[in-house]
C-alpha cells in the first residue's frame, strides 16, 4: 500500500484490487467470515459500550482507516459517497444476520461458542498487529466453522419466525457506528493523511481488539478496549508534525545564507584586502585576546 503496510488490507488488495472493492471487502469481511454473527451470539452488542466497541473495532477498524487514507483518491465528498454505498450493504446484511441469530442460537451451546468467538477475535487482532504472526494462524472463517461444529446441539433446534427486534436494532446500531466512523474518516481525509500515523493507529487498534475477547469471557475489563482505542487515536494524531519539520529546515539553511552574505559584502572584501597586504591592524593579536574568548573558525563561533 502507498502509505501503510496493513497486513489484512494488503493481502486483500492483492486479491481484489481497486480501492472501492478493497473497502467493500474490508468492511464486509466480518459479515462474510462469521465474526459479526459470532459476536452477536456471544452477547457482544448487549450494551451501549459493546455496540461502540464492535462498531469501531470490527467494522471501522484500522484496516478501514488504512484503505480510506492510503488507497482512496478523489475529494472527501466522493470518498464519503463510496463509503455510504458500502455502508448501506453492511447495514442490510448485519440486520439479516442478526434476525437469523435466534434460530442459530437454538442449535448451539452458546457457552462453548463464546469461547470460539473470543478466539477468532484474538486471531484477527494478532493478524492486524503482525503479518508474520498471521501466517501461522488459521483464517477466522475456519475458527468460526470449528466453533459451530464443536458447539452444535441439533436436539434443541427450532425455527424462530419472529426475530428479536431489539437484537436486530443493536446489531444494526453496531454496524452503523462503524459506517459512521468510516464516513468521518473520509470527510476528514485531507487533514488525517498529514497528521495521523496510520501504522501507530493500526498497532493500537490491534491491542484494543485483543482486549475485546477478555470482556466476552466475562472478565472485569468492561469498556477497556474502547478506552485503549481512544488513547491510541490521541497518540497517533500529531497536529504539529509539519510545522516542526518546516522550522527545522529553516534553521538549517540560515547559517549558510549568512555566511554567503558576509563573503560577498564590501566590508568583507576590504578586510580580505587588508590581510593580503600584510596589514597588522586587520586581525588582533592572539596574545591580546582574553583566555575565555571563543575561538572562531572562518568567522563563525563554535556553537554555530
Amino acid at each position: 500500500m502507498s502509505s501503510s503496510q496493513h497486513p489484512i488490507a494488503l493481502r486483500l488488495e492483492q486479491q481484489v484490487g481497486g480501492p472501492t472493492k478493497l473497502l467493500a471487502t474490508v468492511m464486509c469481511l466480518p459479515l462474510i467470515d462469521g465474526i459479526f454473527p459470532a459476536l452477536v451470539l456471544a452477547g457482544a452488542v448487549d450494551s451501549i459500550g459493546g455496540i461502540l466497541q464492535v462498531g469501531l473495532l470490527v467494522f471501522g477498524g484500522s484496516a478501514t482507516v488504512a484503505v480510506i487514507l492510503a488507497e482512496m483518491d478523489g475529494t472527501p465528498r466522493e470518498q464519503a459517497r463510496i463509503v455510504a454505498l458500502v455502508g448501506a450493504v453492511v447495514l442490510v446484511v448485519a440486520a439479516i444476520e442478526a434476525a437469523l441469530a435466534p434460530t442459530i442460537s437454538s442449535v448451539l451451546n452458546l457457552h462453548l461458542f463464546e469461547r470460539f468467538a473470543a478466539l477468532v477475535i484474538a486471531a484477527v487482532a494478532a493478524k492486524t498487529a503482525s503479518a508474520r504472526v498471521g501466517e501461522y494462524l488459521p483464517r477466522p472463517a475456519v475458527i468460526v466453522g470449528l466453533g459451530l461444529v464443536a458447539s452444535l446441539e441439533p436436539a434443541g433446534a427450532e425455527l424462530v419466525l419472529v426475530p428479536d427486534a431489539m437484537l436486530v436494532a443493536r446489531a444494526v446500531a453496531a454496524a452503523g457506528v462503524g459506517v459512521g466512523f468510516a464516513l468521518l474518516v473520509a470527510l476528514l481525509s485531507p487533514m488525517l493523511r498529514e497528521q495521523v500515523d496510520i501504522d501507530r493507529f493500526r498497532f493500537g487498534s490491534a491491542v484494543a481488539l485483543g482486549l475485546l475477547p477478555l470482556s466476552l469471557l466475562g472478565m472485569p475489563y468492561g469498556n477497556a478496549p474502547l478506552a485503549v482505542l481512544v488513547v491510541t487515536a490521541l497518540f497517533a494524531f500529531d497536529p504539529s508534525g509539519d510545522a516542526v519539520a518546516e522550522d527545522g529546515d529553516t534553521d538549517d539553511e540560515m547559517p549558510s545564507v549568512s555566511t554567503t552574505d558576509a563573503d560577498s559584502s564590501p566590508d568583507g572584501a576590504v578586510a580580505d584586502g587588508a590581510v593580503a597586504d600584510g596589514g597588522q591592524d586587520a586581525a588582533p593579536d592572539e596574545d591580546d585576546q582574553p583566555a575565555d574568548a571563543p575561538v572562531s573558525t572562518e568567522g563563525r563561533a563554535p556553537w554555530l
